[in-house]
């Protein structure tokens, strides 16, 4: 039979196809391999073939092994070992993109167990207990969710990230226009994160509550003191609240935060306010700060206009992890949620724009974005910067109130 293995390839190239014969590479001697940094410098300038030769080790036999290992790992998950798939899906897209993950599972020879709930739920009932988690067997092997704390936080998944157990394996290289046009990259750099979607968040605006003042367009504006008392910001959707937040603190600093507390006037769910068009109270809010989704359903109210924020749609992103182990077993699972198919459920069904080149996002001309970047994600301890402006936000609500 045929080998897999191609030994004219580098090592590094190797271990990023076939992760489960690090381990026997290292027994025979390639202790580099062990450590991510070493792995990338020293296995991109030897091929297999070379290292072999140095080591002065029988190279067939070493393939044997190195493909007993493969198949091992194979073995291993066709054969009892389940693969889990957790996380949430945005509500409008959940049923669609399940069935479609069912059907593909039924012609995979393993078996994958689903835990996926609706947005709605939050992500609470995933990151109880999460902290306890001592060993990378212990999490799902792909994860899906929108929001920054559950993958950003260095007590939850990030400390996993940082002992290399991720891999982006979407082989995403190029983004949608909507994304390049507004000079927004969503390709991690490092290869951790695979970012299939956003959630962006817009301006609903009531416009017989806005008392002579004109339509805001910006951010900058929301945050002014004209809109004191003036908004509704979705508080209990903590994806998108998170991402408000940390948009707001990177673009517009600490005083940002203040400002918007100043800003809000209640929390209504995005679907109160576009059910009730805006008339069932005496005490309304001008804008309402929600998902793009709702202002398809808002477009029935003449008094209502939906406005796309100069600066940009804050993003949140809907991000996919996905663990190295088994990967060569999930990869239909990985390329099915990365498919011109799945991508169109997102930007059709959900208005979520999808990050594939071939899908039409439908945007509006010129569409901008806000998104604090690969680097600030990484720099900064996220789970306590937003514990932190949370309490800011609710301080300058407080004190807005008095």
């Amino acid at each position: 039979m045929e080998s897999k293995i191609d030994v004219n390839k580098n090592l590094f190239e190797i271990t990023e196809e076939y992760p489960s014969v690090v381990s026997v590479l290292v027994n025979k001697g390639f202790r580099q391999l062990n450590d991510e940094a070493k792995r990338k410098s020293f296995g991109k300038q030897i091929t297999l073939k070379q290292a072999v030769g140095l080591k002065n080790l029988d190279l067939e036999k070493l393939v044997d092994l190195m493909e007993e290992e493969i198949k091992k790992n194979t073995a291993k998950s066709s054969s009892g070992e389940k693969i889990k798939v957790s996380g949430s899906l945005p509500c409008p897209v959940k049923i669609p993109m399940t069935e479609e993950l069912e059907k593909i599972t039924a012609e995979l020879d393993y078996e994958v167990k689903f835990d996926l709930k609706s947005a709605s739920q939050g992500l609470e009932w995933l990151q109880n207990g999460f902290e306890e988690i001592k060993s990378a067997d212990e999490l799902s092997d792909i994860f899906i969710s929108a929001g920054f704390d559950l993958f950003f936080d260095k007590d939850l998944m990030d400390r996993f990230r940082r002992q290399n157990v991720f891999k982006d394996a979407t082989g995403i290289k190029e983004l949608n226009q909507d994304f390049t046009k507004a000079d927004v990259n969503l390709l991690d750099p490092e290869g951790d994160y695979s970012v299939l979607s956003i959630v962006p968040a817009v301006f609903l605006v009531n416009k017989e509550e806005l008392d002579g003042r004109e339509v805001p367009q910006s951010w900058e504006e929301i945050l002014s003191e004209e809109f004191a008392n003036s908004v509704s910001l979705p508080v209990s959707d903590f994806d998108l609240f998170n991402a408000i937040l940390l948009n707001i603190y990177k673009t517009f600093g600490r005083e940002g935060i203040q400002n918007l507390g100043r800003s809000m006037k209640k929390a209504l769910h995005p679907s109160q306010m576009v059910k009730e068009g805006g008339r069932k109270a005496d005490d309304q809010p001008a804008i309402t700060i929600m998902p793009y989704f709702f202002t398809r359903m808002a477009k029935r109210f003449s008094h209502m206009e939906f406005i796309w924020p100069e600066e940009g749609a804050i993003v949140s992103p809907i991000f996919m992890l996905t663990k190295k182990e088994n990967i060569e077993q999930m990869q239909p699972l990985i390329d099915l949620m990365a498919s011109k198919k799945m991508g169109e459920i997102f930007a059709k069904q959900g208005l979520f724009p999808s990050v594939l080149p071939e899908v039409d996002n439908e945007l509006p001309e010129n569409a901008q974005f806000m998104w604090p970047g690969w680097h600030f994600l990484r720099e900064k301890n996220l789970g306590e910067l937003l514990r932190d402006l949370e309490a800011e936000f609710n301080n300058a609500v407080e004190v807005a109130v008095v």
